[in-house]
């Protein structure tokens, strides 16, 4: 179900989200707020974009399906924009689905390519965030070509967290999916680098905090 956002909803979700705030008025006007439950589908593959997505929480995946059947990943986005190349395109090339219970921010296509071509600030916000999303990448693909589970929670930390502190946002099944690993492989990996004092975690109220301890190994 999509709606339009009041001035005091979007005050609140522009405190939530300042991120947001970079994108014209205008354009924030527009957007619809669409709630999605665990397990519907966002968009079709195949389908004509209508909308660039911004997850603002729960949990959104691309996936594709292999020709046996099993589900593809391509990406899960749990905050900010998601299928950011279908602004280009003319068709989805995948699916996208609600892997919980989400809410998502729909800015039409036409008035947000708009936007681009014309508002420089806009274009330099829409620019860093594509590069950091390649740094993401990056990150990620020397992550899963690493074959021990412990170097590559090590390597997670290392690159997602700031000096050796990682405050985990995620639960850790989905942090399992992540870094290509059951969360029984993950359980196991984690509860060894603590006994061997490599890794220590403490759990707070936003969820676990990872510390890489004095004399780790850079990744």
């Amino acid at each position: 179900m999509a709606r339009r956002l009041t001035d005091q909803e979007w005050a609140v979700l522009l405190e939530a989200h300042p991120e947001l705030a970079a994108l014209p008025a205008d354009l924030r006007r527009r957007a619809d707020h669409i709630a999605v439950a665990a397990g519907a589908s966002v968009f079709r593959l195949g389908a004509r974009p209508a909308r660039i997505l911004w997850v603002l929480e729960g949990e959104v995946r691309l996936v594709r399906r292999s020709r046996n059947g099993a589900e593809i990943v391509l990406q899960r986005a749990y905050s900010g924009f998601v299928a950011e190349a279908s602004i280009e395109s003319h068709r989805y090339h995948c699916d996208a689905v609600a892997a919980a219970d989400s809410r998502v921010l729909g800015f039409p296509i036409g008035p947000f390519r708009q936007a681009l071509r014309h508002d420089a600030e806009f274009q330099t916000f829409w620019m860093t965030r594509l590069a950091r999303e390649v740094r993401l990448l990056r990150s990620q693909c020397e992550r899963l070509a690493l074959r021990s589970a412990t170097d590559r929670i090590e390597h997670y930390i290392e690159s997602e967290g700031s000096n050796g502190r990682l405050a985990l946002s995620r639960t850790r099944k989905a942090w399992a999916a992540e870094l290509g690993l059951t969360h029984e492989a993950l359980y196991r990996a984690l509860a060894s680098l603590r006994r061997s004092g490599r890794v220590s975690a403490v759990e707070s109220e936003g969820g676990l905090v990872l510390t890489l301890n004095a004399g780790r190994s850079a990744k």
